[in-house]
């Protein structure tokens, strides 16, 4: 059924140790598998490795051939004609050509298109005495012919019924292995076979990859094959470079691989425990070679339970434990585990909780988390649980992982902006390949710090003032080492703590010597504190001068946050309280629905009618007649300003 071996297929000498315990799990099965009908003498299991797909074949196919997935949410079921042992079956990329191989000389095709005739017709391999060692589909209608003479690539014409010879080479193939996710063949050659020949397929080109060889452990004792495909896997590992990597693990025995969040994951049965690999943390470099160790202790896979088939009222019985690390296991690459025996297959899964209690130093943790697909909320948990207690780190270890998170969010913003020059300058016409920056869950931006981690952590009033500050403080010169425009509600934040503890030296020291930047919605909200700590009326009015805000821009910033007061005594401040609108701020009053600022404004208009018209009432051009009328209401008429007369 496959080319890879499962794992600790045959006994090997010092396996020892005993089984690690199931705490902290970090791999787990996935929680709804593929299930398919066991191999037994009449039905035999096939695996496609590029659609990920189970084929149950039963009597060659005559009783019904049933293909299922782990994407597929309906199972594909047909019959087809029985003309002797299936020895491979794959649907091409899109599941509308089947191609069946039954003869060591020949594959037959069969099209799954509506409207379609069902007739089958078959290729027969170009080079004589060859024989057909299996196939790979590069496209939904391009396919790969390996032989032990070579490799054949052709197109299929299924209006036709034919294919189209496209090119092919010959080479001594002893096996071959195929990785979809970057449509490469490897073909080994040579008498020991330990030289691998790579060919690239894209768009209808075959491109021949420069050969490598693979050093044998010990001088072969004859000239056999000393190196088999169970001996190599086949996958991609984003963003990884030329670069040779050795990992130790500390154990012998057989071992199988997956790769699973660009992670190597290795399986050893003899003790049922797998270890996990990360080639893009720092190891030990020797100038040509990284040696890395496990990331994490040995665990088990976490224990999986087999739901009992059956009727409801036979199935009131409890599931069955799965049993882990089985011989029948067979793997796949990236993430595949299939139980022929039992009919399950899976796709492993990497858990980054149970990691987090087992990776202590937060460092290491973070450039582990970092590299994860699904990272973003055990990333903030862990920023949560460092700041709290008992986990409370040093301000150190905070500071480490800010600048951590800080510097994967300028990669991002600094590819962004990239980007976004490129396009208004117009030259992404002529750069095809350009595209917009993916922003991945490693990207933790100040408003993810802010809403799940900080204004939490400062709410809790958990953490000494000092240590909350501190942590705060800490963030934004994490940001700012990395020259990013910090956001005014972390300011605010810092603004906030320190006047709920009364420390207004500090916050007078911060913006006397600029630790917080100015913009104008602090200094909205440092007027607003005028009332506590009167010097903040003129820090804020310095602050936006400074911002060369106008001075009716001001008002307008004032008279939005409500600071309806703060305003008319800036306006006093300059000079201008003689030629301002009355009824701007008459309806700012009102809006803050306070009676005594209405009537405090009310009365400042007032006299100031009094002092340049001799008469405290307005004018009609002033338009106030409605807050004329809304200060009698409430403060009934006697309450209005007589007229002074000299």
């Amino acid at each position: 059924m496959s080319r890879e071996p499962p794992p600790g297929e045959e006994e090997a000498p010092g396996g020892g140790g005993g089984r690690a315990g199931e705490g902290g799990c970090y791999l787990a099965l996935c929680a709804r598998p593929v299930h398919f009908e066991k191999a037994n003498p009449v039905n035999c299991v096939f695996f496609d490795e590029a659609n990920k797909q189970v084929f149950a074949v039963r009597s060659g196919g005559a009783t019904g051939v049933v293909v299922k997935g782990l994407e597929d949410r309906n199972p594909i079921s047909f019959r087809m004609e029985d003309k002797g042992e299936v020895k491979c079956i794959k649907f091409s990329l899109g599941n509308k050509i089947l191609a069946v191989q039954r003869t060591l000389k020949s594959v037959d095709f069969l099209n799954f298109i509506p409207d379609s005739p069902q007739l089958e017709y078959t290729q027969e391999c170009k080079t004589k005495n060859a024989n057909i060692l299996g196939f790979c589909w590069t496209s939904s209608t391009e396919i790969v012919f390996i032989t032990d003479q070579g490799i054949e690539f052709y197109q299929v014409l299924p209006e036709k019924r034919s294919l189209k010879l496209l090119k092919n080479q010959s080479i001594n193939v002893n096996w071959y292995m195929y990785c979809p996710e970057s449509s490469v063949i490897l073909l080994s050659t040579t008498v020991l076979g330990n030289v691998l020949q790579p060919f690239y397929f894209k768009s209808g080109t075959m491109s021949k990859l420069s050969k490598f060889e693979i050093e044998l452990p010990a001088a072969p004792k004859s000239s056999k094959l000393s190196l088999s495909e169970r001996d190599i896997a086949m996958a991609t590992i984003e963003g990884s470079c030329k670069k040779t990597h050795i990992l130790k693990l500390n154990r012998t025995g057989k071992f199988a691989l997956n790769v699973v969040d660009n992670l190597v994951v290795v399986h050893h049965q003899d003790t049922e425990t797998s270890v996990i690999f990360d080639i893009k943390l720092k190891g030990e470099f020797d100038g040509s070679t990284t040696i890395h160790q496990f990331v994490l202790p040995p665990r088990s896979i976490q224990p999986y339970q087999i739901p009992v088939a059956g009727p409801a009222s036979v199935t009131s019985q409890s599931p069955v434990p799965c049993k882990l690390y089985s011989s029948s296991w067979i793997v796949f690459q990236p993430d595949i585990i299939i139980s022929a025996s039992e009919g399950y297959l899976w796709s492993l899964q990497v858990k980054l909780e149970p990691v987090v209690n087992l990776l202590l130093d937060k460092g290491k943790l973070m450039d582990f988390l970092l590299q994860r697909k699904e990272c973003k909320m055990v990333i903030l948990s862990v920023c949560s649980q460092m700041l709290s207690e008992p986990e409370r780190g040093s301000l150190s270890v905070i500071a480490t992982v800010f600048d951590k998170l800080n510097h994967e969010y300028k990669k991002y913003l600094e590819a962004e902006q990239s980007y976004t020059m490129v396009v208004e300058a117009g030259l992404s016409r002529s750069n095809p390949l350009l595209k917009r920056p993916v922003r991945t869950q490693a990207v933790i931006d100040q408003s993810d710090m802010y809403t799940h981690v900080l204004s939490v952590f400062t709410e809790k009033k958990e953490a000494p003032h000092k240590f909350t500050i501190a942590v705060l403080m800490e963030y934004i010169r994490s940001l700012n080492q990395f020259q990013i425009a910090v956001q005014h509600y972390l300011y605010e934040l810092v603004i906030k703590t320190l006047v709920q503890h009364n420390l207004f030296y500090m916050l007078h020291q911060f913006l006397q010597y600029h630790v917080l930047s100015d913009s104008k919605p602090l200094a909205c909200l440092l007027l607003s504190l005028e009332s506590i700590y009167p010097p903040a009326h003129q820090l804020s009015l310095d602050m936006l001068k400074r911002l060369s805000t106008a001075n009716d821009e001001i008002v307008e910033v004032l008279l939005s946050k409500h600071q309806v007061l703060a305003a008319l005594r800036f306006i006093r401040g300059i000079g201008g309280h003689d030629s301002i609108s009355a009824r701007k701020f008459l309806d700012a009053a009102k809006q803050a629905e306070d009676d005594m600022l209405f009537y405090t404004i009310f009365r400042f208009f007032e006299q100031r009618n009094q002092r340049l018209r001799g008469n405290p009432s307005f004018t009609p051009g002033e338009h106030c007649e409605e807050h004329v009328t809304f200060f009698k209401q409430v403060f009934g008429e006697q309450a209005l300003m007589k007229p002074t007369t000299f």
